[in-house]
């Protein structure tokens, strides 16, 4: 069974990587419609289905799909996705914002781990990227030695701001060439980040709460804790921008349950889904951004003992694409599975 398949937000950088990744991955799309607002609709896109008119969206016709995907800001989602997705004859609805992350009737799903909770729910949430690059690492050392603490470093890219972090690290970059730091600041103000990130690193990624944590640190707590359903799963996590064009990197130190060993983690985690060891320091092969960006796999390594947790602890590093992993590859693989399942079939059915 083929199916009629939307995307919300097609003309940003998630929205865009949704479409190749729909077309490169073979999902079965009977069709294809993209939405955007009034300052997009109507113009054409190239995309691997062809050429495509931009439509108004309207959640009547989002309703029409079987599977509408949301690549839009929490606000759009929580005016509009419960609509898109209401029985009888809406659409399963995969939000890709924080909007309902931390709702306990909304499922916040990483198939690779909790694919189960979103059976019978016709309103999923993709997690933020940050969480989901750690998870698929963390959660096969979890169910075999049992995680008792986890602290997360990231070092997350500028095009985590989207377009126009991007653009902001690329001019910053080139004036760094013949401006010192105060006549760059002058001359690119900056406006995606804090401060100007070219040859820079800013410890600072979303709001500062009352506790001294950014909301980003604190979504990798709370989302990691529901998807592996711990509720009170001991993790901190400091969050940092830094130069870099695509692909996050987080370092993670793990205290375990059971005694745990560099080499049984990599046997581990190389048979695990989703995940790439690169691990050969002695030929310098470890996860970089440059190789990680463009890649479905998030690639681990710098796997070696804890010195402050011993025989119970590991630390290692891992790279993974933001954009892929971390947004729109696992929003596919959200929809891949239901499809897999036979759960998308029966919305398809209720429409007819």
């Amino acid at each position: 069974m083929a199916y009629t398949v939307g995307i919300v937000g097609c003309t940003g950088a998630v929205g865009q990587e949704m479409i190749k990744t729909l077309h490169r991955r073979n999902f079965p799309t009977a069709s294809l419609t993209l939405f955007a607002s009034s300052r997009s609709a109507g113009k054409t896109a190239d995309t691997p289905f062809g050429s495509l008119t931009i439509k108004l969206f309207s959640v009547e016709a989002a309703r029409s799909c079987d599977v509408v995907f949301l690549a839009v800001s929490g606000t759009f989602a929580t005016e509009h996705a419960k609509n898109i997705a209401a029985s009888p004859g809406g659409a399963i609805v995969i939000d890709n914002s924080s909007a309902f992350r931390y709702d306990d009737d909304i499922p916040l799903i990483v198939p690779e781990i909790n694919m189960k909770a979103a059976e019978n729910k016709t309103l999923i949430a993709n997690p933020n990227c940050t969480t989901a690059i750690a998870a698929v690492v963390l959660w096969p050392l979890h169910q075999q030695y049992g995680l008792k603490k986890v602290m997360i470093s990231t070092y997350q890219s500028s095009s985590g701001a989207g377009a126009a972090g991007i653009e902001e690290l690329r001019k910053g970059t080139a004036l760094c060439h013949t401006k010192n730091s105060k006549e760059i600041m002058n001359e690119c103000p900056a406006t995606a980040f804090t401060y100007p990130l070219a040859f820079n690193v800013i410890p600072h990624i979303d709001s500062f709460q009352e506790n001294g944590y950014t909301r980003e640190e604190l979504k990798v707590m709370w989302e990691t804790r529901k998807i592996f359903n711990i509720p009170d799963l001991p993790l901190s996590c400091t969050a940092v921008r830094v130069p870099t064009l695509r692909a996050h990197s987080e370092s993670i130190i793990i205290e375990t349950r059971d005694d745990i060993t560099a080499q049984g983690a990599r046997e581990l985690l190389a048979a695990a889904p989703g995940v790439l060891v690169k691990d050969d320091t002695s030929q310098n092969i470890y996860p970089m951004p440059l190789n990680a960006s463009g890649c479905d796999d998030v690639e681990v390594g710098r796997i070696r003992q804890s010195l402050i947790f011993g025989a119970k602890g590991l630390e290692l590093f891992v790279c993974g694409d933001q954009l892929l992993k971390g947004a729109a590859l696992n929003a596919v693989q959200i929809a891949e599975e239901m499809h897999k399942m036979n759960w998308l079939k029966r919305v398809g059915e209720s429409k007819e």
